[in-house]
């Protein structure tokens, strides 16, 4: 499945810093919470191997939690859905600053935008840097005119600046190695982790809820994550008659071109059959609620909603898109149906909510998947070993 190669290396000993201290790893997000919800297994599975680490982001409100981990918080204006040369300069320096005064072993850029800028800042540096390249994110989805020009300047920044010495490119899923292999990134320098983990120990397989089939659905409130489409293909089973309820549990993201408006996601609330839950601290309790799990997105890096699903034992139907396909197995642990097609995501709910023994033996399946190649133990052991390579090896 893609490079693999890390998982046969042996775990090199934790090397020191000149000055005797443990090696510095300095991850470098747009915000706060996306550290949070997203990296905090990788992070935890570095420090638990001796890295100091250090976390360059957005801080909203997620300073005090992230010390608590025993990470440095270090605060850096990243200007989200918007293109201004001169905030992006800003954030250029914070983060060379950062660099100067930190030193880090190595830096882990995460996702796009923290990528293109992450290394733009750490250019003349002597850095080891992972820039983790998941989902591609709006301008590779829309074929709008913005997103087009901001397309050809991310791949011509991402050939010139990833395909260097001591530059690893972190993908999730075969799909985003083979688009960066197009794009001229050499082979070598791809490293596909599936994932950053998912608890498999605190989420557990739950029975299913009484009462009517209810779908779940959990994630940013983008038309890029299917969100219409869902609620489409919801409002064409109720007209059948069918009685399913369908749980949204997540926000609009006004810094994303593709967000639905708050209006329009309160609108849904008051639906027949819906009911939006905004944001949810504790997934467990959807996915106790839920009887499927749903996500028509049209791209992901690797969808944490669907692996969060996984690990309760819940089966899912998801869009045949990168990221979906790597969790939603057809006919083993779900459903994949085309893009932005309601018609065929109706129809694919319709087959899981009839047929409860069906449910029951993909949720089984899916369960058994997130145990095997998703857990939280096998992504910390696959990213660290990438971490003491690079530091011990120079990459």
């Amino acid at each position: 499945m893609g490079e693999t190669l890390h998982e046969t290396l042996q775990m090199p000993a934790l090397p020191r810093r000149p000055d005797g201290g443990a090696p510095r790893l300095l991850y470098v997000v747009t915000e706060d919470w996306y550290f949070l919800s997203h990296r905090l297994p990788m992070a935890r599975a570095a420090r638990a191997a001796g890295f100091d680490v250090h976390v360059a982001t957005n801080i909203a409100d997620g300073a005090g939690a992230i010390e608590r981990e025993g990470f440095v918080p270090h605060p850096v204006r990243f200007a989200r859905g918007k293109l201004s040369p001169f905030a992006t300069l800003a954030t250029i320096w914070t983060l060379r600053r950062l660099h100067r005064k930190l030193a880090p072993d190595v830096v882990h850029h995460v996702a796009l935008q923290a990528t293109v800028i992450g290394l733009l800042a750490a250019l003349g540096r002597r850095v080891a840097r992972i820039n983790t390249i998941t989902g591609l994110g709006y301008s590779f989805i829309s074929d709008s005119r913005k997103a087009r020009i901001v397309r050809r300047v991310v791949t011509a920044l991402l050939r010139l600046l990833v395909d260097r010495p001591r530059s690893i490119a972190l993908v999730q899923n075969p799909d985003d190695r083979g688009l960066l292999l197009r794009l001229g990134i050499a082979a070598g320098r791809i490293v596909l982790i599936p994932g950053s983990g998912v608890d498999v120990v605190r989420l557990k397989p739950m029975p299913e809820p009484a009462g009517a089939i209810t779908l779940g659905f959990v994630g940013r409130l983008l038309d890029d994550k299917g969100i219409r489409v869902l609620v489409a293909a919801h409002r064409q089973l109720r007209a059948k008659g069918l009685d399913i309820v369908l749980l949204i549990a997540g926000t609009p993201d006004p810094a994303n071109p593709a967000s639905v408006s708050q209006t329009e996601a309160e609108a849904w609330g008051r639906e027949p059959g819906i009911s939006w839950l905004g944001h949810v601290d504790d997934i467990a309790t959807v996915w106790a609620r839920a009887h499927i799990a749903v996500l028509p997105s049209r791209r992901e890096g690797l969808p944490k909603s669907l692996l969060e699903a996984a690990a309760c034992g819940r089966p899912m139907v998801a869009t045949d898109a990168p990221g979906c396909r790597e969790v939603a197995l057809p006919w083993r642990t779900g459903f994949l149906v085309p893009v932005d097609d309601a018609p065929a995501l109706a129809a694919a709910i319709e087959i899981l909510a009839g047929d409860a023994e069906l449910r029951a033996r993909y949720g089984r399946a899916a369960r058994a998947l997130a145990e095997e190649r998703f857990s939280e133990g096998a992504i910390g052991r696959a990213i660290t070993e990438l971490y003491l390579r690079l530091v011990s090896y120079g990459g």
